[in-house]
């Protein structure tokens, strides 16, 4: 989805098992302020027609973001805002096109650091959340294309890793739990099983971030205050991974912080637009 015409390229990127839909407030208050919005779906999520099975890899998944960015024009600085699991995608995107980037915003995201493998924010999240029960009703289910056993497939019945499906209550206890009912309504029937990719060889790459593409790119982090699933011990954890990243923070927002506190994050946007070209 592309809305706007006019002063920043906002491109963003939404967490796992949701879509472009989750952006639709802040979609709207930026492109009333006079900016270009480009809200993806990543592949399998939203309304993305592939199904989960078909994306073998990170890269495939975050393709949709790639090629935008790829297709920006010269001189078209692009500001990214990745939530949550979507900041691993952005990663891959500044470290690809840091020219192209004029800031990224991770709200709530997972924020890899140059020298340790993408993965770790993602392995560092289940650690904490399993030994803390935050997960509560969320599902890991096997990603199965019912393919049998032939030589294409990844063992029987076409197994091809693992998808974390959100449960009600995790987004209703978790997730949505200061936002407007219509939001976490509007959730629960629009999010899909996701893949964390976890096996990933690009997950795995420590030496896929570097210094003078992914670290030469301005950052911002948006801690939310009242999370209750990224938590902000954690999302300090983070940020303290990479050292010169900006904080921004949202009292009382939860983690969707695009729903809970749409006005505070696109104030936090438009001064990101205004600081950096």
């Amino acid at each position: 989805m592309e809305v706007g015409g006019g002063g920043k390229h906002f491109v963003l990127v939404h967490g796992l098992c949701h879509g472009a839909w989750c952006w639709y407030k802040v979609a709207t208050v930026l492109e009333s302020a006079g900016h270009r919005v480009t809200a993806l779906d990543l592949a399998a999520s939203g309304a993305h027609p592939a199904r989960l099975h078909e994306v073998r890899s990170f890269e495939d998944y975050s393709r949709p973001l790639l090629d935008a960015v790829a297709a920006a024009p010269d001189g078209d600085r692009l500001v990214l805002v990745g939530h949550s699991h979507g900041g691993l995608s952005l990663a891959l995107a500044m470290e690809r096109f840091p020219c192209k980037i004029a800031a990224a915003v991770f709200v709530a995201a997972a924020l890899p650091c140059v020298g340790k493998h993408m993965g770790v924010t993602t392995e560092e999240f289940m650690r904490r959340t399993a030994s803390k029960g935050l997960l509560v009703d969320c599902q890991v289910v096997a990603i199965n294309d019912g393919a049998g056993t032939g030589a294409s497939s990844e063992g029987a019945g076409g197994k091809k890793g693992v998808a974390i499906v959100m449960g009600p209550r995790f987004m209703e206890k978790k997730y949505y739990q200061e936002s407007p009912a219509e939001d976490l309504t509007l959730a629960k029937l629009l999010v899909r099983p996701g893949n964390q990719f976890l096996d990933d060889p690009v997950m795995k790459d420590e030496a896929l971030l570097t210094a003078a593409n992914y670290g030469s790119v301005k950052k911002v982090f948006v801690v939310a205050k009242a999370d209750e699933s990224s938590t902000e011990e954690m999302q300090r954890w983070m940020v303290e991974m990479s050292p010169g990243t900006e904080v921004e923070e949202i009292a009382g927002a939860d983690h969707a912080v695009m729903n809970s506190k749409t006005k505070e994050l696109c104030d936090v946007l438009g001064r990101v637009a205004s600081r950096y070209d």
